[in-house]
């Protein structure tokens, strides 16, 4: 295992100039991406593997990092997407019965840099105030200016298509593992059940929890990259379709917003998640905006009227309401800390999509519900 007690020097360097002086842990180097955070008190491997996170580097708020290890079981994909870690304290030794590596050793084998020992709370402060913004971690460069000259030439996030170096490069059917997980709903099918609808997903990032959660409720799921075309997708003969979360700007992901708004006259049931939301709204009429510092954990209250969800979330893009064709969609939930939209549904057909994820992981389970009703919007198919 490697140690934490003769870490290196490292720097973080913001755009505007800011710097912050800590400690290495993880790989040496030097990274650049969009400087976020996130304030969920657990799940910082599913964080660190979510492919929504892809092209930037995580603040996490919560004080120390690393106390349960890392295990296989709660990937999200096959490796971590984020561009950089940052965190306050770090916790060389893990405790965990799940554990077979500590997060220093996993951030060292897939060669992601991070940075530790530093006042998050003050770089927090400064995101919210200032807005999300690129930065630099490095080991090499431990001069402000010099770092900061590399920031400046990276690209904003807004413009970016980052879905082509996430989504899955061939077609592929979920096997769900044999292990039983993630039985949290009364309704959900066991892992052993047999498939009774087929669904296809569009993959600009898909978790795989989301994948989990579909097969639970008696769903084979087909994955399909998000440059598919909508003629492929609906020769699966698909009970519904199914458009994922992601990162990027959703307006750059032109192929799948097009995809999408082919596949409204298909007369199939359509759930979208985050990145999805994002792309079924472009796709009928609606434009999104970039976020000043996004929404990122596990505890964002959504709701409309009545009922509030408690949800998990990691997105820096809206919808904006003002842009809403009104004859044909509605506001299903807002996202009740800012007031954005959260939630929509078609009048009409059946289509809608949230901004947050109901499979948590990590997060509360409130919204499983969504999972339910979109298998219910394929049974008049199978009856």
């Amino acid at each position: 295992m490697a140690s934490l007690s003769s870490a290196q020097p490292a720097l973080l360097v913001l755009a505007d100039g800011t710097a912050y002086p800590g400690l290495s842990f993880g790989a040496v180097g030097t990274t650049i991406g969009e400087v976020v955070f996130n304030t969920g008190m657990t799940g910082y491997q599913e964080v660190l593997t979510d492919p929504s996170y892809s092209g930037q580097m995580v603040t996490f708020t919560y004080p120390e990092l690393g106390n349960t290890g890392v295990n296989a079981q709660d990937e999200e994909s096959d490796r971590p997407h984020v561009k950089g870690v940052i965190a306050r304290n770090i916790c060389a030794r893990p405790s965990n019965w799940r554990s077979t590596q500590s997060l220093q050793d996993y951030l060292i084998q897939h060669k992601v840099v991070g940075i530790y020992d530093i006042d998050t709370r003050s770089l927090t402060r400064k995101l919210r105030s200032s807005g999300a913004m690129n930065g630099a971690i490095s080991t090499e460069i431990l001069d402000p200016a010099e770092l900061l000259l590399k920031v400046q030439a990276a690209p904003s996030m807004a413009g970016l298509n980052l879905v082509n170096g996430v989504t899955t490069q061939q077609t592929y059917e979920w096997t769900q593992p044999t292990e039983a997980e993630w039985e949290f709903s009364d309704q959900a099918q066991t892992s052993d059940s047999p498939a009774k609808y087929t669904v296809v997903a569009l993959d600009f990032g898909i978790k795989r929890n989301i994948l989990k959660r579909l097969s639970s409720y008696g769903c084979r799921v087909i994955v399909v990259p998000a440059t598919t075309s909508a003629e492929e997708i609906l020769s699966h003969n698909p009970d519904g379709i199914f458009l994922s979360n992601g990162p990027g700007d959703p307006a750059a992901v032109t192929e799948g917003i097009a995809t999408a708004q082919a596949l409204l006259d298909a007369d199939k049931p359509i759930f979208g998640i985050c990145m999805g939301h994002q792309v079924l709204g472009l796709s009928l009429g609606a434009e999104t905006f970039k976020l000043k510092f996004g929404h990122r954990g596990l505890n964002h209250p959504a709701g409309l009227t009545q009922k509030i969800e408690i949800t998990s979330q990691n997105h820096g893009f809206a919808i904006d309401p003002d842009s809403l064709a009104t004859d044909r969609l509605e506001i299903t939930h807002l996202n009740l800390n800012d007031r954005t939209v959260a939630g929509l549904k078609h009048k009409t057909l059946p289509i809608f999509s949230v901004q947050y994820h109901p499979e948590a992981s990590p997060g509360p389970h409130d919204a499983d519900y969504l999972f339910e009703q979109f298998v219910a919007a394929m049974l008049p198919k199978l009856q």
